[in-house]
């Protein structure tokens, strides 16, 4: 089986990018009032009731704000509603959120409300003096937080998924705006269909960052001019979306493949990394010693960027793969037919017959499972991480055992690696322990080592996770430029979240290509915005790791687990993250007008009636349940 596949998360983001490409609103407050008599109540908040917020993403900017322009077939009363001097989406959005949970019903454990993403790049419009805020779009934003009276999540977006804006395209014709790898600035690419802008995050002085800044001024000069009522419906702004470092070939590039490429090593990257080891280390000297290397100057120091196998190099301290930082991932799968009471099944993994770990079955494999549905379960895979920094030069074996019953070892494969040193020498052979007890595998066992490859070789260079330590900090380097944009609006303690997705969930990802972590901790200013799917959004992969970060709360920004649950799991699932700290769901909902779908290009993972995909329309009958059960009286 293949150890990875696309993320479940970025057809998501694919699809706001699509169907969000300008964030605007669309409406008529009058007609919203005679279509909706009730929808003038004030909506109860989570920040006055404690209740978690569920923040729904709905597709009414295309399907309302882009109607006329796009010649979509909107019914005659919501064409109305979306054009107009005093158009917004708002409208649409409480004709959505109402067909989940009718207006004037008890009180429930949760607050409805809606997020509503603005794409920062498709609020441009080219002028005689050049490109300048599309001042209409931004007023049918406002209009749209002004005319819905439920609270709202604002997503400020403006990631490497493209919203199709025509000055993207013209952005994308200067270097400076891109990312780079060592063989230059990445070219657009696409990931299933849409189009994926590899943009620099290795410095804010570009056009690129200038745009994203002046957008982001002119909506949050325009929320708030706002009355304070209205201004008080925002609960959380969000920032950017999905920000991380690239790579070539996005849609099949996650993974553990050759050739290593990676982000950036741009002129303004390669100066911002010496400036990084000179604050580090002080001096060459230091340095020096804590690589084996016998560098003249900072200056002198390259990020690594080529293979020891297939390149020549003029150092050692020049070789990089998705293994050089001195981690080797040993992953797989397992099918373990489920059984009431069972324990959770575990891989024991052994070095040379020294025991070193065991791992959890339980990462999301939805490759496996959309190879193999009879199974009926993706929570398959299960990955360890090994340490080799310190070990000796030599051959090992890796053993690979499944224990579904306690005490109950049964073999699953073994792979032949080598830990090589920098003179390439052949490895000498190690002494081997024996093994444990264990029992042959029956015959219908499914399972497999995807990592590591038989006869593979590993090499450690310190250089490395300096390296991808710099790259993260660039993450968080922009992050936080961005959060200052926004603290100088009215909005400022308002809370602001990352929107960041979790590579450590999925096994077959190398997560060093997306330089990630360091922005997945505690920030200065910015509370943790995760997006989770599969069991990330209900089992014990996230939650373990959360209890680890000392984050103090938290924002759900995209949210699917990747099956049908019925009402009392939905229930358990939401609960678990109130517990936690979560302060807001968000997850994607189609916009519905009188009951029925409004026509545009469906988001695959949206709860909704009509869609079967992922359990989807189980889970919006389950949300629909739990808003409209009323909260049990003490």
């Amino acid at each position: 089986m293949p150890s990875s596949i696309a993320p479940c998360k970025t057809r998501l983001a694919i699809a706001l990018a699509a169907c969000a490409v300008l964030a605007a609103g669309a409406g008529g407050l009058a007609l919203w009032q005679s279509q909706f008599p009730h929808a003038m109540h004030s909506a109860r908040s989570a920040s006055s009731t404690g209740a978690l917020l569920l923040a729904p993403m709905i597709g009414v900017i295309d399907s309302c704000v882009l109607a006329p322009n796009a010649g979509a077939a909107l019914p005659p009363d919501l064409q109305a509603a979306c054009t107009g001097p005093e158009g917004s989406a708002a409208a649409l959005l409480e004709a959505t959120l109402s067909a989940l949970q009718p207006r004037g019903g008890a009180a429930t454990a949760y607050t409805l409300g809606y997020t509503l993403p603005v794409p920062l790049l498709a609020l441009f419009r080219r002028s005689a003096d050049g490109w300048a805020i599309d001042q209409d779009t931004v007023d049918k934003l406002v209009r749209t937080v002004r005319d819905t009276d439920r609270p709202l999540i604002l997503y400020l977006f403006a990631t490497h998924f493209a919203s199709d804006a025509a000055l993207e395209k013209e952005l994308a014709q200067d270097p400076a705006n891109l990312a780079q790898t060592r063989d230059g600035p990445l070219a657009p690419s696409r990931y299933y269909g849409s189009v994926i802008h590899n943009w620099s995050l290795a410095s804010t002085e570009n056009e690129l960052t200038a745009r994203r800044v002046q957008a982001t001024q002119a909506v949050l000069q325009a929320m708030c001019r706002l009355p304070a009522k209205d201004i008080a419906k925002i609960k959380g702004v969000t920032l950017l979306g999905e920000l991380h470092q690239l790579f070539p070939d996005f849609e099949a590039g996650m993974g553990f493949g050759t050739p290593y490429r990676i982000t950036d090593y741009s002129p303004t990257s390669v100066a911002g990394f010496q400036r990084f080891l000179q604050q580090e280390f002080g001096r060459i000297e230091q340095l020096n010693r804590v690589l084996g290397a016998d560098y003249a100057a900072f200056e002198a120091v390259q990020p690594p960027s080529r293979d020891i196998r297939t390149e020549p190099l003029q150092r050692f301290t020049e070789h990089i793969d998705s293994f050089a930082h001195g981690s080797l991932p040993i992953s797989g799968w397992a099918y373990v037919k489920p059984t009431q009471g069972a324990t959770p099944a575990w891989v024991h993994i052994y070095r040379n017959g020294i025991f070193v770990g065991k791992t959890p079955v339980n990462q999301g494999r939805q490759d496996v499972l959309a190879a193999q549905p009879e199974l009926g379960d993706a929570n398959t895979g299960c990955r360890l991480d090994m340490d080799f920094r310190r070990l000796p030069v030599g051959q090992y074996r890796i053993d690979a055992f499944l224990e579904a019953t306690p005490g109950r070892l049964t073999p699953l494969g073994t792979r032949h690696i080598a830990l090589m040193g920098r003179d390439q020498s052949a490895p000498p052979a190690l002494a081997q322990k024996p093994l444990p007890a264990s029992v042959p595998a029956e015959a219908a066992l499914q399972a497999h080592i995807d990592l590591p490859a038989e006869q593979s070789s590993y090499y450690y260079n310190p250089l490395v996770p300096l390296w991808h330590r710099f790259r993260q900090q660039q993450v968080v380097d922009y992050l936080q430029f961005m959060n200052g944009v926004a603290n100088q609006s009215c909005l400022a303690n308002t809370p602001h979240y990352t929107h960041q997705i979790i590579p450590f969930s999925n096994p077959g990802w190398d997560a060093n290509k997306y330089a990630i972590e360091a922005s997945l901790q505690p920030l200065q200013g910015i509370r943790l915005g995760v997006s989770l799917y599969g069991n990330a959004a209900y089992g014990a992969v996230f939650s373990r790791w959360y209890g680890q970060t000392g984050h103090a709360g938290y924002g759900v920004t995209e949210f699917h687990p990747l099956k049908a649950m019925d009402a009392p799991a939905v229930q358990q699932m939401l609960g678990q993250h109130v517990q936690r700290g979560a302060e807001f769901v968000s997850f994607f909902l189609e916009p519905r007008w009188h009951g029925t779908l409004v026509e545009r290009g469906h988001n695959t993972f949206s709860f909704g009636p009509e869609n079967a995909q992922f359990g989807s329309a189980a889970l919006y009958q389950a949300v629909q349940q739990v808003l409209t059960t009323p909260v049990a009286k003490p």
